[in-house]
C-alpha cells in the first residue's frame, strides 16, 4: 500500500461528511457554539498537567480557547484544525501560537513531540475515533498525558432541545449525512470512552462527567444551528424555509422549559472527560 492509499484508507465518509459540514463555519462557531465548548477547557488542562514550560498540542482547536488557556498557564503551545477558517481564527486569539491545518488520524508531527496532547471534543468529528487516539498517544513523549473530552450520550435535555424541534417539525437527518461506522464507534459513557483510551494504549486511564448549565440568549442558541453548525445544522436546514420555519415555533415553544426569569435559556449540558498517560 503506497503512502497516498494508506492516507485515503483512514478517510471515512463521516471524515468527508465533517469537512462538508464544517467549511466555512468559523465565524458562526465562534459567535454561538464556542462559548459552551469552552466550558470544560480548565479540567481539560489539568487533566493533561498542563503547566508553565510544557510543550502542548490543541487539537480541533476551533477558535483557540483552549489554546489561549494554555498560553495563560506559560505553556508552549502548537494547534491544529482541520479546517484553514478555524486555524485562522485561533491565531488571530492567541498570538504566537504555532498551528497548522492538519486532520486526525494523520497529524505532521513527529513520535513523542509533546508533553501534553488535549482535544476539546475533536473525538465526536472524527470517522476512527480509536486511530486517533492512537496518533494522539504517538505525539506524546512518554510519561506525558493525553486529555480528550467528548459529548456524552444520551445527552443532557440542554443537548436535545434543538433536535427536539426539528423532530416535531418532522425533519429528518439528510441522506448524505452519515453516522459514524458501528466498527468504529463506542460507547459515551465514562466507561466507554476510558476503555477506548486504554485500546489506544494509554495508561492508567481515567474518564469522569462534567456537567454545567449553560446560559445564553434563545436567539443565539438557535443561531449556530440555523448556519449549519454540526450535523443538527444540516437536520435542521434539510427541509428549506418551510422546515425551519416549522422547526422554529417548536423550539419556541419548547424554550418555555429552559427559560430563567431574565428571558435566558438555562440548558443542562452533560460532557465526558478523559485522560491517560503515554
Amino acid at each position: 500500500m503506497t503512502e497516498a492509499t494508506a492516507g485515503a484508507a483512514l478517510t471515512t465518509p463521516f471524515d468527508h461528511a465533517e469537512r462538508r459540514i464544517w467549511s466555512g463555519k468559523a465565524e458562526a462557531y465562534a459567535g454561538t457554539c464556542a462559548r459552551l465548548c469552552a466550558h470544560p477547557a480548565e479540567r481539560l488542562l489539568d487533566a493533561a498537567e498542563v503547566g508553565p514550560g510544557a510543550r502542548v498540542l490543541d487539537v480541533g482547536c476551533g477558535s483557540g480557547t483552549v489554546s489561549a488557556a494554555a498560553v495563560a498557564r506559560g505553556a508552549s503551545v502548537y494547534a491544529a484544525d482541520a479546517d484553514p477558517g478555524m486555524v485562522a481564527a485561533t491565531r488571530r486569539a492567541v498570538p504566537g501560537v504555532t498551528a497548522h491545518i492538519a486532520r486526525l488520524p494523520e497529524l505532521p508531527y513527529a513520535n513523542d513531540t509533546f508533553d501534553a496532547v488535549v482535544g476539546n471534543f475533536v473525538l465526536n468529528h472524527v470517522g476512527r475515533p480509536l486511530d486517533a487516539l492512537a496518533e494522539l498517544r504517538r505525539i506524546t513523549r512518554p510519561g506525558g498525558r493525553v486529555a480528550v473530552t467528548i459529548w456524552r450520550a444520551p445527552g443532557a435535555p440542554g443537548q436535545t432541545l434543538i433536535g427536539r424541534a426539528a423532530r416535531a417539525a418532522g425533519l429528518t437527518r439528510p441522506t448524505w449525512l452519515p453516522a459514524l461506522a458501528p466498527q468504529d464507534d463506542f460507547p459515551r459513557t465514562p466507561e466507554g470512552l476510558a476503555a477506548l483510551l486504554d485500546t489506544a494504549g494509554l495508561l492508567g486511564a481515567e474518564c469522569s462527567e462534567v456537567t454545567w448549565e449553560h446560559r445564553c440568549d434563545p436567539d443565539t442558541w438557535w443561531a449556530g444551528a440555523e448556519r449549519g453548525i454540526g450535523a443538527i445544522g444540516q437536520v435542521l436546514n434539510s427541509g428549506g424555509a418551510e422546515g425551519l420555519a416549522a422547526a422554529r415555533r417548536a423550539y419556541d415553544d419548547l424554550c418555555a422549559e429552559f427559560r430563567t426569569r431574565k428571558g435566558l435559556l438555562a440548558l443542562p449540558h452533560i460532557a465526558l472527560l478523559a485522560g491517560g498517560r503515554a
